[in-house]
């Protein structure tokens, strides 16, 4: 680990040298490279510095004591300084463990959360509307802007199906987890008896896709125009501003007729478009490298049901990491976080396991 930490000291130490060099400051997209991976090497060169103090002071210490001639009480304070720099050395070590645990790329982008409703027919697509309600309010309470970007309501308030961007630094880090099947238990509104009903919804969360990231041939893609429609005779009108982009190598269809402007619904197809694209190149590449989707705490699959929504009872279980709260209304109202955060220490420890 030394070894390692003593390069990636070296390459910080070698970006910072460049920055002193004008032909590179003048260059904004090297500048910009260069000042992005000097930010992710940052807290690991600073903790690693910490340690090389913290083992130098424990080194000096000894030293004393092999020298001899301290009267008892130096000796006993010599011999306590060096057990708390030991104690303190292990937990630098333990955070540099965690530091040097290679980094998600996609971890600082923005996201697409686009969720679908499953099994359970109209209370699904009220569910959906739910659970995008839920992460329109957790976005709101990190300060993190959001644009519906895609949407198919329902006459009694769900979504079929509902996509949102939300911007905002670190977004994709903190909802990677969220990908998967939402499963809800609750006494539907449409239901007379008071039976709970069983019903699912489907989270896919993509990190935004740029276009340096993603290229598209326009001759792959088959762009279709139509009139909007929507629930309740919402969003009809009689130009076809709405839009369906296939993209014929993947067989991807994307649609969008929330906005008047045709030109408007084709940038936000084209932001999903781009995103899906990314993430199905992601999977294909995840499923090649064998250990990668073990190392997870989820496999960001659509299929895997990751949680429960338990209205009667008032319980929000995940059932990746068994964890359950009883604590359902704050959760809904967007307060994520001690999921979020018990998903992402809960990812951590197993990829330091798989090390």
């Amino acid at each position: 680990m030394i070894d390692k930490l003593s390069e990636v000291e070296k390459r910080f130490e070698e970006l910072n040298s460049k920055l002193l060099d004008p032909l590179v400051t003048s260059d904004k997209t090297e500048y910009k490279a260069i000042m992005k991976e000097i930010k992710v090497l940052t807290p690991v060169v600073e903790k690693f510095r910490e340690y090389k103090l913290c083992s130098d002071n424990i080194t000096e210490n000894e030293q004393l004591l092999e020298e001899g001639g301290l009267d008892p009480e130096f000796k006993s304070l010599v011999d306590e300084e060096i057990e708390n720099g030991r104690l303190e050395l292990k937990q630098i070590s333990d955070e540099l463990k965690i530091l040097l645990i290679p980094r998600d790329p996609n971890d600082d982008k923005n996201v697409i959360v686009e969720i679908r409703s499953g099994a359970g027919g109209e209370e699904a697509a009220l569910f959906t509307g739910v659970l995008y309600r839920m992460y329109c309010m957790y976005a709101e309470k990190k300060g993190w802007k959001t644009e519906t970007l895609i949407s198919n309501p329902t006459e009694l308030g769900g979504f079929n199906k509902v996509s949102i961007m939300i911007d905002g630094a670190g977004a994709y880090s903190r909802l990677k987890f969220e990908s998967g099947v939402h499963r809800v238990q609750r006494v539907p509104e449409t239901e007379s008896q008071g039976r709970i009903q069983t019903s699912t919804a489907t989270v896919a969360v993509l990190p935004e896709a740029e276009e340096v990231d993603v290229e598209i041939n326009p001759a792959d893609l088959q762009i279709d125009t139509f009139r909007s429609s929507g629930a309740g005779g919402q969003h009809i009108n009689k130009t076809e501003s709405a839009i369906r982009i296939t993209h014929l190598p993947t067989g991807i269809v994307v649609e969008c007729q929330d906005e008047r402007s045709q030109y408007k619904n084709k940038d936000k197809a084209m932001k999903v478009l781009r995103s899906r694209i990314l993430e199905e190149e992601r999977a294909r590449q995840q499923k090649e490298i064998s250990g990668e989707r073990k190392s997870q705490v989820g496999t960001g699959d659509r299929s895997e049901r990751i949680r429960t929504y338990n209205f009667p009872q008032g319980r929000i279980s995940d059932h990746r990491i068994n964890l359950t709260l009883y604590k359902i209304d704050s959760f809904i109202n967007g307060d994520l976080d001690e999921v979020i955060d018990a998903l992402i220490t809960a990812d951590t420890a197993k990829k330091l396991t798989n090390g």
